[in-house]
């Protein structure tokens, strides 16, 4: 895996860090910019952990961001809980124990399980729309739809609906500079 390299061990271990940071003050925008900072790895790589971490904080950044959830009962508890899976999930990965780093990062989205109701209900889906908004900037990255969702766990079908509606799909990465402006650029540098 390629979490197992130093560098990228060093990102994760700082992108936690943040993280931890981040949930103490409710910060979300930094919870944001470090799930999109896994992004590039989970493409270039498809790593299953930088996957992970991506769709885990970009998740909690929307429970956090989301200050109704708060007013549930179990609200508290939740909120501990992902926060200690987050300190145990530092601490395992700078001891170099993936596997058990692997299972803390699972606990997070366990957590939301063991929850009743609507706040229940409210933290999965947001876990799924997760995975679904990070498969499309997996896919940005020029990953098909397919191994996207396989590296997922979602369905083709939901990834390509969201494309679809964000017009990601739409961009044509061939289009370039116009002729004209080509002709010219190129006079203007034969020029001096």
């Amino acid at each position: 895996m390629i979490i197992e390299k130093e560098e990228e061990l060093k990102n994760i271990l700082e992108i936690l860090l943040n993280c931890k940071k981040a949930l103490k003050t409710e910060n979300v925008v930094l919870m944001k910019e470090m799930s999109n900072r896994t992004i590039h790895s989970a493409s270039i790589y498809k790593d299953p952990d930088s996957i992970t971490i991506a769709v885990t904080v970009y998740a909690l950044s929307k429970i956090i961001e989301r200050k109704k959830y708060q007013q549930y009962k179990d609200w508290p508890s939740f909120f501990e809980r992902f926060s200690k899976d987050i300190e145990k999930a530092i601490v395992h990965l700078e001891k170099r124990q993936f596997e058990q780093f692997r299972k803390d990062l699972y606990d997070i989205r366990k957590a939301a399980n063991q929850l009743s109701g609507h706040l229940k209900r409210y933290i999965q889906d947001v876990f799924r729309k997760a995975m679904i908004n990070k498969g499309s900037r997996i896919y940005e990255h020029g990953i098909s739809l397919t191994e996207t969702a396989s590296l997922l766990g979602i369905t083709t079908w939901e990834l390509a609906e969201y494309v679809g509606m964000t017009g990601i799909s739409d961009v044509d990465l061939s289009i370039t500079m116009p002729i004209e402006e080509r002709i010219n650029l190129t006079k203007r540098l034969f020029e001096k």
